[in-house]
């Protein structure tokens, strides 16, 4: 099966520090994304909510949506009262044909605070695992009978961050709970993309690929920087433009026979990268990295 390769508008305008592209229409986005040769966006905050509206921008320039980020609050709401916050969301990306629903849990995370160091994160609580799991699980399921595949996004400065706690998430959920598997937070985070690239192989339905430099990395953690802070100094970067080994993360996904999206999710400071530039760049290294490891895309 083929991949598809699509890009968030974090590229260009940042939902977390709106001062970051705040000038930058939206048309712009799409208009530079679709130059650049990708097929499809992510939600981001300048997008329409309603299908009628959004369906005939995003076919002005022959782009598909891929998927949105949904901020979930489960760990303290009953599943029922997250289904209700997500309906809008929801009905949207049923009525835009998409298969993934992008779930972060967002209680007691600090990942949009610029004063508090990404290493001040409050972990998991222990003794939750399984009230969470079981919560978790009942809300993919319900998804799933509204035709949408739930993929959890693992990411820095939330309660799920660390190798361990991606693992105990999976192990405590059923197995429709799907895994957003992203390169730079998990680099971030010192996981081992390998080890959970094999172990949770069956269970990743959606890939974001950004890539990390090392330099800024290592100067945020000794700086002991926020997230957002580490963000401005230029911690992510297009893929194929860091120290990610692209070549066995496309390996393993082709083993795997992976048939989603591909994301490119790398937000910058656009006033110092360039958005059109890097989001060449990016589908760039991914074509030529897909051609290298035999990972098939749809360019269709």
């Amino acid at each position: 099966m083929a991949v598809k390769i699509g890009i968030n508008p974090l590229t260009w305008t940042n939902d977390d520090m709106p001062s970051l592209g705040r000038e930058t229409p939206l048309e712009v986005c799409l208009k530079e994304g679709c130059e650049a040769g990708y097929r499809g966006f992510e939600l981001g905050n300048k997008f329409p909510r309603k299908a009628n509206i959004l369906s005939p921008i995003l076919d002005k320039y022959n782009l598909e949506l891929v998927s949105g980020w949904h901020s979930g609050f489960l760990l303290d709401r009953s599943v029922e009262e997250e289904a209700k916050s997500a309906k809008e969301h929801i009905e949207l990306l049923k009525a835009m044909g998409c298969k993934a629903f992008i779930f972060c849990e967002l209680t007691n995370c600090v990942h949009g605070k610029i004063k508090t160091p990404v290493r001040h994160r409050v972990p998991f609580q222990k003794n939750r695992w399984t009230e969470y799991g079981k919560k978790l699980s009942e809300f993919s399921s319900f998804l799933k009978k509204q035709g949408l595949q739930l993929v959890y996004h693992h990411h820095m400065g939330t309660i799920i961050q660390k190798e361990e706690e991606i693992d105990k998430l999976m192990r405590n959920t059923s197995e429709e709970v799907g895994l957003l598997f992203d390169t730079g937070h998990a680099y971030f985070a010192g996981v081992n993309l390998s080890r959970i690239l094999m172990s949770w192989q069956h269970r990743i339905h959606h890939v974001h690929c950004k890539d990390i430099r090392k330099d800024v990395l290592n100067y945020a953690k000794n700086s002991n920087l926020s997230f957002l802070d580490a963000v401005l100094k230029g911690v992510f970067t297009v893929p194929g433009d860091g120290c990610i080994d692209y070549e066995k993360v496309f390996t393993q996904l082709k083993e795997a026979n992976y048939k989603g999206w591909l994301v490119v999710e790398a937000e910058q400071d656009p006033a110092i990268a360039t958005p059109l530039k890097y989001a060449q760049i990016g589908i760039k290294n991914i074509i030529k990295i897909a051609q290298n490891t035999g990972l098939i895309i749809n360019h269709n």
